[in-house]
């Protein structure tokens, strides 16, 4: 089998949640480009019927409009795929973000911070973000015992960052339960790996790493100076690995392993 043909999707049914985002998105037409048929799911019906348009140059795509905390939603878009592409051999959940109201400041320390804002960054990143997908996509799976599933964590699941605890801690529960899913869902044909991206610059942390004017926060100087590479990671940096994972070609004796694309930035210390 040649090198190509290891990366070759064909024939593959890509569920990417999150897909209407920077970093899901670019994930997405990676998927496309190596020729699996990619449904996007997410909320915003304009920029993900956009994508699904752009990404049908490469390969067929689709875009529904889901809620990934309604197991019911899930299950209806899961009908859809089936019937449109067939069952669904890989899922990538890129979907996340961090609450405002759970940012940790001086004016709204750790003590006060809202169990609801907690809990809010739990539902989006664990139980609508992994948990949920994982069990609705995720029994098909099981039952013809073939599957890829990639959960999208952070590197603050590894060390935790300031003013993000809830974020940090949340997805630091995403790999937990992806190993644990792993050692559960192998004897079965499924594999489960997460990818844990560096820092790249999307909607959520703009604000924190960019001025009005464009210039870099202290934030964002912080960053750079821990990151070796000393740069931020551009989307289509994550493609590789999403397709690596993806393939049970290239990695189908791949399992339970937290894939980083950090630029180094876990491997610095002093």
């Amino acid at each position: 089998m040649s090198l190509a043909n290891r990366f070759d999707l064909k024939g593959e049914v890509a569920v990417v949640i999150g897909g209407t985002g920077g970093l899901g998105g670019a994930m997405a037409e990676g998927l496309a480009q190596a020729g699996a048929q990619v449904a996007i799911l997410g909320r915003n019906q304009e920029r993900g019927d956009a994508k699904a348009k752009e990404f049908s140059k490469h390969s067929k795509t689709i875009f529904i409009s889901v809620d990934a905390l309604d197991p019911k939603s899930l299950t209806q878009a899961e009908l859809r795929i089936e019937k449109e592409f067939g069952p669904v051999t890989v899922l990538v959940n890129a979907a996340g973000g961090n609450q405002p109201a759970a940012v940790v400041t001086p004016e709204n320390p750790i003590l006060t911070l809202s169990l609801s804002a907690w809990k809010e960054n739990f539902d989006l990143n664990l139980v609508g973000g992994a948990l949920l997908p994982c069990q609705i996509f995720g029994a098909g799976m099981l039952k013809r015992k073939k599957g890829s599933i990639i959960n999208i964590a952070s590197v603050s699941a590894h060390i935790p960052l300031s003013k993000v605890v809830a974020y940090s801690a949340a997805k630091a529960a995403v790999i937990n339960l992806s190993q644990f899913l792993s050692r559960e869902w192998a004897p079965h044909g499924v594999r489960v790996n997460t990818i844990t991206p560096g820092f790249f610059p999307a909607d959520q942390n703009r604000k924190l790493l960019f001025k009005d004017d464009g210039t870099p926060t202290d934030r964002a100087k912080s960053i750079m100076g821990h990151t070796p590479m000393g740069r931020f990671g551009e989307p289509t940096e994550l493609i590789g690995a999403a397709v690596f994972l993806a393939s049970p070609k290239a990695s189908g004796f791949v399992t339970g392993i937290d894939l980083r694309v950090d630029g180094g930035f876990l491997s610095q210390t002093i």
